[in-house]
């Protein structure tokens, strides 16, 4: 049985094993989705939900990094969900990541899925980065709604991570340097205190390109800022970055 439609490819995720169906045409996931797959941490036990999930690229990462019992991805572009559904089904992973389609704005729809919203232990996004009306307009509509806050800004991310989260659930979002003061100020007002923040440099004498940040669903004020991740040190990847990627 072929998985690919005309025009798609199979990229390897070094990780279990594991391949992603893609279309080059469309939006492809990039380094911020591999990162933020290896920052969210998960339990035996536990459940998670990534919002505006894509090709699917970050539950079936951490379906191979992390021990999350059950890994769902909500898309609201019928196109990757498409794909990120037969990406399961291609590293048989049905019984641990659930792909579904829906609008995460909307509570009602949350709702109709999950019986009790407040019962995910954690939740991660790797939202659009550029704000709605900024940039290019000469793309097509799916990569404009993947690229520009269109269906899903910082604010709607945190408001449907605080529906989805269980008291004490962790908030796991990857941004641009940037919109650090947004993300903050959209949390807090959701009730998820910011308290693990990392910086990724493109190397040591470089400005920050992105920041990965932990939240907890009313938790207590305190912020542990750690020590920059390095993409590359001397003339290559960095030891840390090899080790993300699995080629250590």
């Amino acid at each position: 049985m072929s998985f690919l439609k005309d025009g798609e490819r199979l990229e390897d995720l070094q990780r279990g094993g594991f391949k992603l169906i893609q279309d080059p045409r469309l939006f492809c996931f990039g380094l911020d989705a591999v990162l933020l797959s290896s920052f969210a941490k998960g339990k035996k036990g536990e459940k998670c939900v990534d919002l505006g999930t894509g090709s699917g690229v970050i539950p079936i990462l951490m379906a191979a990094k992390t021990n999350f019992d059950q890994i769902y991805g909500i898309e609201i572009q019928p196109v990757f969900a498409d794909m990120a559904q037969r990406s399961v089904k291609l590293n048989s992973l049905e019984d641990k990541v659930f792909i579904l389609r829906l609008d995460l704005r909307d509570p009602a729809q949350l709702k109709e899925i999950f019986q009790k919203q407040d019962s995910f232990d954690a939740v991660t996004a790797n939202p659009p980065y550029i704000k709605q009306g900024a940039g290019a307009h000469s793309e097509s509509e799916s990569l404009r709604i993947s690229r520009h806050e269109i269906c899903c800004s910082i604010e709607d991310a945190a408001t449907a991570a605080a529906r989805l989260l269980r008291p004490q659930g962790r908030f796991y979002l990857v941004h641009r340097p940037q919109r650090l003061p947004d993300a903050f100020q959209a949390l807090r007002e959701k009730g998820l205190e910011p308290k693990v923040l990392r910086f990724v440099h493109a190397s040591v004498d470089k400005a920050p390109t992105l920041f990965l940040l932990e939240s907890i669903r009313n938790g207590k004020p305190h912020l542990c800022v750690e020590p920059p991740l390095l993409l590359r040190e001397g003339d290559g990847e960095s030891p840390e970055l090899r080790r993300i990627y699995g080629n250590e």
